[in-house]
């Protein structure tokens, strides 16, 4: 893969003050943004920003710049948006959008969750999409909510099914033994959480400071024993 296509794809994957804090018992809005450091260099900037919209639903979007010369190899922004609701079944997608930030539509992705008629549609790198749409399916930004809700819940949940461009897939989700870390928000402590697909050696694993209402503060993609990238928290905000 050439150095480009590895910088986009490291920046699709990806996706502020000490003081006394009072962890939130419910979801709440928030703005976070991270340096991404990629084989020892900082090559960009990842933001993620959680609104509640008028009509009760909820909006996540991730936005990715590269930075300095690796402007060259990704002038555009990268921007990932779901679009959800809450219920008493928990977070339903509605619709995710995901642009490269270039003209082209090649890697656009667009999808529609039809709850009601149980069915997923929409186009994904150009390709059109439609599949049934089972019971707690999320998306590639919805499912970091799902987590965040249920850790406020106390829940400990044990995978997640996600829809991957045209495909539905199952990651395993598991807690490792909780860190103290150093933030800019100060140390805090954290809950880590990890990732994967079944039998990949590919593992994200981030950690989630309670004390921020489980606000990522820092998160490392493994591959076998190679960090392929990681994310440390910037700036943030409630």
């Amino acid at each position: 893969m050439k150095f480009s296509g590895i910088l986009v794809a490291v920046l699709l994957s990806v996706a502020a003050h000490t003081a006394e804090l009072v962890a939130p018992s419910a979801l709440t809005p928030f703005a976070v943004t991270y340096d991404v450091v990629f084989r020892g260099m900082n090559v960009g900037s990842s933001s993620l920003e959680l609104t509640r919209e008028n009509n009760g639903q909820w909006r996540y979007v991730s936005l990715n710049n590269a930075r300095g010369i690796f402007r060259l190899a990704l002038p555009g922004q990268i921007r990932q948006t779901s679009i959800f609701k809450i219920d008493n079944g928990g977070i339903k997608p509605l619709r995710y959008t995901a642009d490269d930030g270039t003209k082209s539509t090649a890697k656009d992705i667009q999808l529609e969750f039809d709850w009601a008629d149980g069915k997923v549609r929409g186009l994904a790198e150009e390709h059109r999409v439609e599949l049934a749409l089972p019971a707690g399916l999320q998306d590639g930004m919805s499912v970091q909510i799902a987590l965040m809700r249920s850790l406020l819940r106390g829940e400990s949940p044990s995978g997640f099914s996600l829809i991957d461009k045209n495909a539905i897939k199952e990651y395993i989700y598991a807690a490792e033994a909780p860190i103290r870390l150093r933030t800019v928000a100060g140390e805090l402590d954290t809950m880590v959480w990890t990732s994967r697909r079944p039998s990949s050696n590919r593992i994200t694993r981030v950690w989630y400071a309670p004390s921020l209402g489980y606000l990522p503060v820092q998160a490392e993609r493994h591959k076998g024993d190679t960090v392929e990238w990681s994310m440390r928290l910037k700036t943030w905000r409630r």
